[in-house]
């Protein structure tokens, strides 16, 4: 199975998309705020001979409903493991997780450690607080409900653009596909509650990250962070960061290259992480 499909979670829709051999070590996409699996499209063709790929569109996000609890990191870690029960993936599975999504992959990992196998963090929210201006905005009230209310091709393009450095990467079908994500009926209520649960207009706070960070050292998962240099939603320092609280992580910084490796350097993104989760096998 290659392509995505809907599920019942706990009686959440819930969207999800399968590839490989699901004998082969799994391993589990997760995306961004107000992102969807999509963002992990051009990665399927180049990983699935190797793993069991798993993307998932987390609670409120893409084309899943949200869950009945207010969105927390822990509400959507947990989604994540109810989604590997429903299908029946009970082995360690190794996390990939851009942006937000890794995070959530953090956080999986705290909930479960006997359940993660690897970290693969990708741009990922936690180590620093400077982050886009347009999240940051979302925290003030009032502001946040009408930056959400309606996504216009302008607006998702310059989303878009700030998330890719390429600008010949912002295509029809990305923009298109954001208007359609914006207009589910859980987006912008879901986009609200996560940024105001992790930042503020000052930035990311600061407690919920060092509390994650302690707790996935003492975990002690294996570990790759990977950055792009030209990152303008979490700007490259964060690297540092990532270096300094994961002391045993390998890292890689993608030179020219923004918010999502995985989409601009394909071949390199999918050759880094095949040679770092096949050298730690989770089975």
């Amino acid at each position: 199975m290659n392509t995505s499909l809907h599920i019942d979670v706990r009686g959440r829709r819930t969207r999800i998309r399968l590839a490989g051999d699901p004998r082969s070590q799994p391993l589990v996409l997760l995306h961004g705020i107000g992102r969807t699996l999509n963002d992990w499209d051009e990665q399927f063709p180049r990983l699935s001979s190797q793993f069991r790929l798993i993307a998932i569109d987390l609670p409120g996000s893409g084309f899943s409903e949200r869950s009945a609890q207010p969105t927390t990191l822990p509400v959507l870690a947990r989604a994540v493991l109810d989604v590997l029960d429903e299908i029946g993936e009970s082995r360690p599975v190794h996390l990939a997780g851009n942006s937000l999504g890794g995070a959530v992959a953090m956080q999986v990992a705290v909930l479960a450690p006997p359940r993660a196998a690897s970290l693969t963090l990708v741009d990922s929210a936690g180590f620093g607080t400077r982050v886009a201006l347009a999240l940051r905005l979302m925290t003030v009230p009032r502001l946040g409900e009408v930056m959400t209310r309606r996504v216009t091709r302008a607006s998702a393009r310059m989303m878009e653009r700030t998330s890719l450095a390429d600008p010949a990467l912002v295509t029809r079908t990305r923009i298109d596909r954001a208007i359609a994500v914006s207009r589910q009926p859980d987006t912008g209520a879901v986009m609200l509650e996560t940024a105001r649960e992790l930042a503020t207009m000052r930035g990311i706070k600061a407690q919920w990250r060092a509390e994650l960070l302690d707790a996935v050292d003492a975990v002690g998962l294996p570990t790759l962070v990977v950055w792009g240099e030209a990152d303008r939603v979490l700007p490259n320092s964060h690297l540092r960061a990532a270096r300094a609280a994961l002391r045993d992580a390998q890292t890689r910084l993608f030179p020219k290259v923004g918010h999502m490796p995985q989409i601009e350097v394909p071949d390199a993104f999918a050759e880094l992480i095949t040679t770092f989760v096949e050298s730690r096998p989770g089975l």
